[in-house]
């Protein structure tokens, strides 16, 4: 571990007529200025070699009292140090992470009365640069109110961008691909209020004429809203926009000094590979906060989920409607004959998780309160210890314990949040008594308490409270309709996954997701951290009686692949078990195929377009490789340089069959086997819509 300080240096105060001198840091390729102009507003641009990535844009905070720092600002001193050091996640990608970068911190302070207090603080990476705002504590300080971040990131230029709408309540849109200057989300303004149509999400993802690829996203988002960023057409500037809370004065943040912002970053690079394997987001996060990590299991699982989402059983268990939970006699009631976590169902997909070496059955639908959930704004819905009368939990929970298998718990809150943070304890507690350890969690619908928005301060501190504790009662967590994450699971490495996005769902009740969808989400949605896809459908169409036409919008191929591409240490085979019984040959590559990682290569990317990427197993010299295209066929050579020298390998490879195409063969697939040596290259042919999955099994020497 190694720390230099470089630079203190004391500078003009605020009567000097001449702007003080920029600042810089440079690590590789990119560099950072800090500027403070005439007028005393701060601002800093970032360039790669000689590129500009962003020009000068604007830094600062807005306060309600009107007395924050949005200029004149004074500089009173600076500090440049270097860190280059490493650590090892709990689980991940790779086994070791470098944490290299240039650290600049400015000292600012208000011109004029009452002379608050603040330091902007830089680090540079190789890939790029995160900044935030950090409030020392000051005599003149105390409680304050942000009521707008002025941070500004102007564009070089009228960049490709891959964005979704910037709708303060959910991130489940297809991508739409455009020049910045034509962002437009009129067709969800009435979705929001008061929503400009030029309003995105972050990760924003954006490739200039010039080919540099550049990520903005936020890391560390804790006690303080999501970053949004408004969309500047005719200038291609971006300006920040953070997440109000219910009061209706535009507040978005209530802060105590000493405090800091979340990071803002900007992954950049002219190779789109090393924008996906940057950890520029991971480093800026704080190390873990648990002492004890080893109960902590990566997994896959199956689950009783897919059959809901399709129509064929349901969530409630009885034919009836705005039933009070409060008072109710559920055994009294009638069962509809399509309810789905049956003790009888439950088992069978135990069964088949047994017979083929899957750690965990998720159940929803579980517990009583599902006849009258959502889109109701209603308080009290759920206990989340109260089983339906056909869910037998202590028998269940023996029959899983004796096939060697976990349960996975699910609690949606139907986003009452008041009625779950009131009972969270107690249904850990449940948990734990029954031999659950890990839980899903979901927030569908309108917030409560009303008027909060998911991505606002509130409910940010509402997820990282619930990876606490869940913590706490030694249970892992995974998380649907949360604000999309900041790299915090290396801070709560419980916390295994978020939705956050458009997953594969979307296939079961809408129109889809397009075959460029999954190679744009590692580039956007994943950058923050790993996605519970749910991916493994093996049956891609006809699985919706209600809508037959309804489709997977990929091949076979592509769903064994995407176990790999879209990286998550819970990943689930979403399909049910006699679809996957019928492809038995092909599910050997999902019941093999593992969730934790020694190694990560990012062989070929281009954002809309293709992905390959190949990963070694943790702890042996296995590899495994996914590669998925959008709606055009492609060939895709690979190196297999990544293998050990002197070894020979068996490669297992699961390929789109002759005539495959998302649209027309979908489930048309071929495996073959060679004997493979790390001098080789593979060609692999990706059918439209389709992909490649590959294992690397070390044959004895």
């Amino acid at each position: 571990m190694k720390y230099f300080l470089l630079a203190g240096l004391l500078l003009p105060a605020a009567g000097r007529a001449a702007a003080p001198a920029p600042l810089s840091a440079r690590l590789d390729k990119v560099g950072l200025t800090f500027t403070l102009g005439a007028d005393g507003r701060p601002g800093y641009a970032v360039t790669y070699g000689a590129k500009p990535v962003v020009t000068l844009s604007r830094l600062g905070l807005a306060f309600a009292d009107g007395k924050g720092f949005d200029g004149p600002m004074a500089l009173t001193g600076s500090e440049v140090t270097d860190v280059d050091d490493s650590w090892q996640p709990v689980w991940g990608e790779v086994k070791t992470i470098r944490n290299h970068y240039r650290q600049l911190r400015v000292h600012l302070r208000q011109a004029a009365a009452p002379g608050r207090l603040l330091d902007v603080v830089f680090r540079v990476f190789g890939d790029g640069v995160g900044f935030r705002y950090e409030v020392p504590a000051q005599p003149n300080l105390a409680y304050f109110t942000v009521q707008d971040e002025l941070t500004e990131f102007n564009m070089a230029g009228d960049h490709r961008a891959f964005w979704i709408p910037g709708d303060y309540d959910s991130n489940e849109y297809a991508y739409t691909t455009s020049r910045l200057s034509a962002v437009n989300t009129t067709p969800i303004a009435a979705i929001q209020e008061k929503a400009p149509a030029t309003r995105v999400q972050t990760p924003l993802m954006l490739k200039s004429a010039d080919g540099l690829y550049i990520n903005i996203h936020e890391a560390a988002l804790v006690n303080y809203p999501a970053l949004y960023l408004n969309v500047d057409t005719g200038n291609f500037h971006l300006t920040s926009q953070l997440v109000p809370d219910a009061t209706g004065t535009g507040a978005k943040a209530y802060l105590q000094a000493p405090e800091h912002t979340p990071w803002r970053t900007i992954v950049v690079s002219d190779q789109a590979t090393e924008v996906l394997a940057s950890k520029l987001i991971l480093n800026l996060n704080e190390p873990s906060k648990l002492a004890d990590t080893g109960w902590i299991r990566p997994q896959k699982f199956v689950g009783v989920w897919w059959e809901m989402q399709t129509g064929r059983a349901t969530w409630n268990y009885a034919d009836t409607s705005n039933i009070k939970l409060a008072g109710t006699n559920w055994n009294k009631l009638k069962t509809n004959g399509r309810h789905g976590a049956t003790t009888a169902n439950v088992k069978r997909y135990i069964d088949f998780a047994a017979r083929h070496h899957i750690a965990g059955v998720l159940v929803e639908g579980w517990n009583v309160g599902w006849e009258d959930w959502a889109n109701n704004w209603k308080e009290d819905v759920f206990d989340f210890v109260t089983p339906y009368p056909d869910f037998d939990v202590d028998a269940l929970q023996a029959y899983a314990a004796g096939k060697g298998v976990q349960l996975i718990m699910h609690h949606e809150t139907s986003s009452s949040v008041a009625n779950y943070e009131r009972r969270q304890d107690a249904a850990y507690r449940f948990m734990q008594a029954h031999g659950y350890h890990a839980v899903k969690t979901g927030y569908v619908g309108r917030i409560i308490p009303r008027g909060e928005h998911h991505d606002g301060q509130m409910m940010v501190n509402h997820y990282v409270r619930t990876a606490r504790q869940t913590a706490d009662h030694q249970l892992m967590v995974d998380m649907h309709e949360a604000v999309r994450p900041t790299g915090l699971h290396r801070t709560y490495p419980n916390w295994l996954a978020c939705e956050a996005a458009r997953g594969n769902e979307f296939n079961a009740f809408s129109e889809g997701n397009p075959p460029e969808h999954e190679t744009i989400l590692p580039f956007t949605r994943l950058m923050g951290g790993p996605m519970d896809y749910t991916p493994g459908i093996f049956r891609l169409q006809g699985y919706n009686a209600a809508v037959p036409t309804r489709r997977v919008h990929t091949t076979l191929a592509k769903q064994l692949a995407l176990y790999v591409t879209m990286y998550s240490p819970l990943q689930m085979a979403a399909d049910l078990p006699e679809n996957y019984e019928q492809h038995l040959d092909a599910f050997q590559f999902i019941e093999d195929v593992p969730v934790d990682w020694d190694d990560t290569r990012i062989v070929a990317a281009e954002p809309g377009d293709y992905l390959t990427v190949v990963r070694r197993a943790k702890g042996t010299g296995a590899w495994y490789l996914g590669s998925i295209t959008d709606e055009n066929a492609r060939q895709q050579p690979v190196k297999l340089d990544f293998l050990d020298p002197g070894r020979r390998y068996e490669a297992t490879v699961y390929a789109d069959g002759p005539g495959a195409d998302w649209q027309k063969n979908p489930a048309a697939y071929r495996i073959t086997r060679q004997v493979v040596r790390r001098n080789a290259t593979l060609q692999l042919q990706l059918a439209p819509g389709g992909g490649a999955a590959v294992s690397f099994k070390p044959l004895p020497q």
